[in-house]
C-alpha cells in the first residue's frame, strides 16, 4: 500500500541499485530499503523488486509477460524488504511463481507472474491516439511547478522537491495544476533520468517500478481533485500489468491514463504504454482507495 505524500524517492542513479535485489538463498532475495527515505516505501519500489526476485528464479529464455499485486500493509521505507520467491510451476513454454515481500515478519505484497518464451504468433495493437504532443514539446513538471508557483499546494511543493529517478512530462495541464474536472484519457511522456543497462529484465523491473506514479490520480483528476487536495488518503490496492514486447524505459514512452470507475472509496483506472514511434508494449489496471476526510 502507497501512501503518495508519504513517499520519499531516490535518486537517479539509485535505480539500478534499488532493482538488483540480493539472492540470501535459494528462493528468498532482499531489497534495499528506500535510499535517504523516510515514511512509507514507494510501492512501485515493492512492485519492482518482488518482480526482479521472481525473475531470478526463471530460466531457459522466459521473460515476464504479465504480473498481479496486492498491496496489504504500507512498507517502511527505512528498511529492506524481504522477498520469498514459490516456484508454482515451469513448463516448456510458460512459468509462474508466487512472491511474497516481508517487513517486520508480516506480508506486505504478494505478487503472482507469469513467463513465456518468447515466439511468433497472430499480432494486432491498438494504435496509440492521435494528437498527442512529442515530450520536446512538453513542459517538465519542474517546469509546470515554476509556472503555477502561486497556486500549488505546500505538500504538493514538497513533494516535487525529491530527486525522483523518472522524468514525467505531462502532455496538459492535470489537478494540481488546475482544479477543474478533467474527462477522457490523460497523457504524460515518462522516461528515467539516467540510462540503464542493456538488459531486458531490468527494464521490465524499471517500468514496474515507473507504473505505480501516480495511475489513481486519474480517478481522483475526474473529479477535479488530486493526491494534495484537503483529507485525502490515497493509496494502491492491488496492480495488475501486461507487457507486450520489449522497450527501453530510459527512452520516452508515453503514459496513457483513464478512469472507468469511482465509488465505495475505491478508484479504478487503466493504463498504456507506447513507444514514441507507436508501439503498445504494456497495458495495466489498479485499485486505489481514495478517501476524504475532511477537517471538523
Amino acid at each position: 500500500m502507497t501512501d503518495t505524500a508519504e513517499t520519499q524517492h531516490p535518486m537517479p542513479d539509485q535505480l539500478v541499485q534499488i532493482l538488483n535485489v540480493e539472492r540470501i538463498e535459494d528462493n528468498f532475495f532482499r531489497g534495499i530499503e528506500t535510499p535517504n527515505g523516510e515514511g512509507r516505501m514507494f510501492g512501485g519500489q515493492v512492485l519492482g523488486q518482488a518482480l526482479m526476485s521472481a525473475i531470478q528464479t526463471v530460466d531457459g529464455g522466459k521473460v515476464n509477460h504479465s504480473l498481479h499485486a496486492y498491496f496489504m500493509r504500507p512498507g517502511d521505507a527505512t528498511k529492506p524488504v524481504l522477498y520469498r520467491v514459490e516456484r508454482d510451476m515451469d513448463g516448456n513454454s510458460f512459468a509462474t511463481r508466487r512472491v511474497i515481500a516481508i517487513q517486520n515478519g508480516q506480508p506486505i505484497l504478494n505478487l503472482a507472474a507469469s513467463f513465456q518464451v518468447q515466439e511468433e504468433g497472430f499480432s494486432h495493437a491498438t494504435e496509440m491516439p492521435a494528437d498527442v504532443p512529442m515530450p520536446e514539446d512538453c513542459m517538465s513538471e519542474k517546469e509546470m511547478v515554476e509556472t503555477y508557483e502561486g497556486e500549488l499546494p505546500d505538500s504538493f511543493r514538497r513533494f516535487m522537491r525529491w530527486n525522483r529517478p523518472v522524468e514525467m512530462r505531462p502532455c496538459q495541464p492535470l489537478p494540481p495544476f488546475i482544479d477543474t474536472p478533467v474527462k477522457g484519457e490523460t497523457y504524460r511522456w515518462i522516461k528515467t533520468k539516467a540510462p540503464l543497462p542493456d538488459d531486458p529484465n531490468l527494464h521490465r523491473g524499471a517500468l514496474v517500478y515507473a507504473s505505480d506514479m501516480g495511475l489513481i490520480g486519474a480517478a481522483l483528476a475526474v473529479h477535479g481533485i488530486n493526491f494534495h487536495t484537503v483529507g485525502m488518503r490515497v493509496a494502491s490496492l492491488d496492480h495488475s500489468m501486461w507487457i507486450h514486447g520489449d522497450f527501453r524505459v530510459d527512452d520516452w514512452l508515453l503514459f496513457c491514463m483513464e478512469s472507468p470507475w469511482t465509488g465505495g472509496g475505491r478508484g479504478l483506472t487503466r493504463g498504456r504504454f507506447f513507444t514514441r514511434d507507436g508501439r503498445l508494449v504494456a497495458t495495466l489496471a489498479q485499485e486505489g482507495m481514495t478517501r476524504q476526510k475532511l477537517p471538523k
